[in-house]
């Protein structure tokens, strides 16, 4: 009885346990707010890769 007891009082699963309730919350907020990521995603690159502001040089 001592033995079972002693099994869920352990906490070395915890760790584990919080890293996937981390992943997949991050999940949850990418799905919602893909569309934002995504826009968001594109002015960056387009920023980014913008050549007619290295041909006023």
């Amino acid at each position: 009885m001592k033995q079972k007891r002693h099994i869920f009082l352990e906490e070395d699963g915890i760790g584990t346990l919080e890293v996937v309730i981390i992943i997949a919350v991050l999940l949850a907020v990418a799905l919602i707010f893909r569309q934002q990521l995504m826009d968001f995603a594109n002015q960056l690159i387009a920023r980014v890769f913008n050549f007619s502001i290295l041909e006023g040089l």
